[in-house]
């Protein structure tokens, strides 16, 4: 018997304010709004989500300390990674770091780094060769 885990289906991000958090993930990353259950909300894409819990509004069960930025999170981009640089930098988004190079889950990796509403870090990237 295992408890191997084989893909990621959703993560929780605590945040601030859920209305300005939705306003930069679909603006900047293209992400979807969905809504679900008792007033819940997500940020979709691809096969993922993100559900947002207002930080003085939380659902049980949930983490220990649930915090306004302090997740540090990786996306890998669907387009080139000049192209998204382009498109934060006519939505007036700073990117903080990059182009680097590192080291993602299934290999070498481009990045650039940015901030969201409440601070978390955003890491941008495309696999490289």
């Amino acid at each position: 018997m295992s408890a191997a885990v084989a893909s990621l289906d959703h993560l929780v991000l605590t945040v601030a304010d859920i209305a300005r958090t939705c306003d930069f993930y679909t603006r900047a990353l293209g992400m979807t709004v969905v809504r679900f259950g008792a007033g819940r909300v997500a940020l979709q894409f691809g096969r993922q989500k993100i559900n947002l819990h207002q930080a003085d509004r939380t659902f049980d069960p949930k983490a220990a300390a649930p915090t306004p930025g302090s997740a540090d999170l990786c996306f890998l981009l669907a387009g080139s990674l000049e192209d998204a640089a382009a498109h934060l930098a006519a939505l007036g988004i700073a990117i903080e770091e990059g182009p680097v190079e590192r080291t993602g889950a299934t290999g070498p990796i481009r990045s650039i780094y940015l901030r969201d509403p409440d601070g978390n870090l955003v890491e941008l990237a495309t696999p490289l060769g």
